[in-house]
């Protein structure tokens, strides 16, 4: 399990997340969050092969054709998928691997923590860092209701 501490020393050292699984669709959770965490100083990498941008970013195929150094590998993936990205954290010396909201793969988490890596699994980079650095009460966003569904 992770700490506050862990959490906030992660989200206040490293600058840099690559988001895997970005979708370009505003209503989507990983689009929301990644420009959330764009709009409070974070250099947002998108990563997924469907797309050339996202949120005004060139977007990567994969973790392997990022030609600049990532701190955090953000997965908006099923848990299945996270082995191989796992791999790829590791291979492009990213220093955290994140994995969102109902996405927990212990063989992943093993990789990683193995070659040094942080793990973070079934956790919101968004919701964590609104959380801890004072987010949450902006402009009436805390409902004490979590969810990606816009009210009707």
């Amino acid at each position: 399990m992770s700490s506050i501490a862990q959490l906030r020393r992660i989200l206040k050292d490293h600058r840099t997340i690559a988001v895997v699984g970005l979708s370009a669709d505003w209503f989507r959770p990983s689009y929301f969050a990644a420009k959330y965490m764009q709009e409070h100083g974070f250099r947002v990498i998108p990563v997924n092969p469907k797309y050339d941008a996202i949120l005004g970013e060139k977007c990567y195929p994969d973790l392997k054709s990022i030609p600049e150094p990532v701190d955090i590998v953000d997965v908006f993936r099923k848990s299945q998928d996270c082995v191989p990205i796992a791999q790829d954290a590791v291979a492009i010396g990213a220093k955290v691997l994140w994995l969102q909201i109902g996405v927990v793969n212990d063989e992943a988490r093993r990789i990683a923590e193995a070659a040094g890596l942080e793990v973070i699994m079934d956790r919101c980079v968004k919701i964590e860092y609104a959380r801890l650095f004072g987010g949450l009460s902006w402009f009436g966003v805390n409902t004490k209701v979590i969810s990606s569904r816009r009210p009707v």
